[in-house]
């Protein structure tokens, strides 16, 4: 990419779209592209069809996409499945169309089987059944990195698809009925230690593992990719090669904010799937790694959200 080039950033008001402004704007491109839901809705194909052939943009990142925890995916099926399959076929397809140079697809490790081999290998994609509880919205991100594999098939586009691990970071969404499980804990601590260190309930056991990534080590690993001179693999997982469990996350997130009461533990919600931490040698050996470390990250996005919160 050149520091002129027109960049479109789908989704940049998002977590991911808007860390992959900070980053392209810290190398010095210029010329990044931005459209708010109200001046264009993804989801109408007339309209991505009608911005792509007026702005002609040279890369694009497609970041946007409909988001959320286990509540959310298993309260919204049809929503999910339904806007980010519209949101997928209606921007890659428009960005063959209309020229576009490389387009990264911004995916999820959520595509993987729910009981895949770890860590999560690319290869291991489509090999056994999805985790129930968030099936949805991986169907209609497995349906976007097979288009972008298709079109490349059969049309010779340039278009890869980066598969991040959980992620979080600035301006993270902290509704509870919406959140991941990082920011919830760090909404319900924070709420429960203002509230006279009340306990605090979280859903599941505790036991399964997760691995976490900054949100702006994705973006740089993101801008990475498309930097390269030579052909990324056209799938590439972005995470940082460790896990811990949910309870152990509890742990250092109550350490964080600095809630001493109680952790109750309601296992009648679901765990989701058992483990879930991914294989990164492949960007690894195309030289990426990450740099913010877990508890860091935390304290970073705590002090962020102590100060907006009061």
């Amino acid at each position: 990419m050149k520091s002129n080039d027109t960049i479109y950033i789908a989704g940049h008001r998002g977590l991911v779209g808007s860390a992959l402004c900070r980053e392209l704007t810290r190398k010095g491109y210029t010329n990044l592209l931005t459209r708010t839901h109200s001046e264009l809705d993804l989801c109408n194909q007339q309209a991505v069809n009608n911005f792509f052939a007026t702005e002609r943009p040279d890369h694009v990142f497609l970041a946007a996409a409909k988001v959320g925890g286990i509540q959310a995916n298993a309260t919204h099926p049809a929503r999910f499945i339904f806007q980010n399959l519209a949101i997928a076929t209606n921007i890659i397809d428009a960005a063959y169309r209309n020229g576009v140079k490389k387009l990264l697809f911004l995916g999820s490790s959520c595509i993987y089987p729910k009981l895949a081999p770890q860590p999560i290998k690319e290869k291991d994609l489509l090999t056994s059944a999805l985790e129930p509880t968030n099936e949805a919205y991986a169907i209609a991100k497995i349906a976007g990195l097979k288009m972008c594999e298709f079109y490349n098939r059969e049309y010779g586009t340039r278009y890869w698809s980066a598969m991040p691990t959980n992620l979080y970071g600035p301006g993270d969404n902290y509704d509870l009925e919406t959140s991941h499980v990082l920011p919830a804990m760090i909404r319900k601590f924070h709420e429960a230690k203002l509230n006279n260190q009340h306990p605090v309930t979280l859903w599941g056991t505790g036991s399964p593992r997760r691995e976490f990534l900054h949100v702006d080590d994705l973006a740089r690993g993101c801008v990475h990719l498309m930097e390269l001179g030579s052909e990324p693999p056209r799938l590439v997982n972005i995470g940082c090669g460790q896990d811990l469990t949910i309870k152990e996350l509890a742990l250092m997130v109550q350490k964080c904010v600095g809630h001493t009461g109680e952790i109750i533990w309601d296992t009648d919600k679901p765990d989701g799937t058992p483990q879930k931490l991914l294989d990164i040698s492949r960007i690894s050996g195309l030289g990426w790694k990450p740099k913010i470390g877990l508890e860091e990250g935390i304290a970073r996005v705590y002090e962020e959200y102590a100060a907006q919160e009061g």
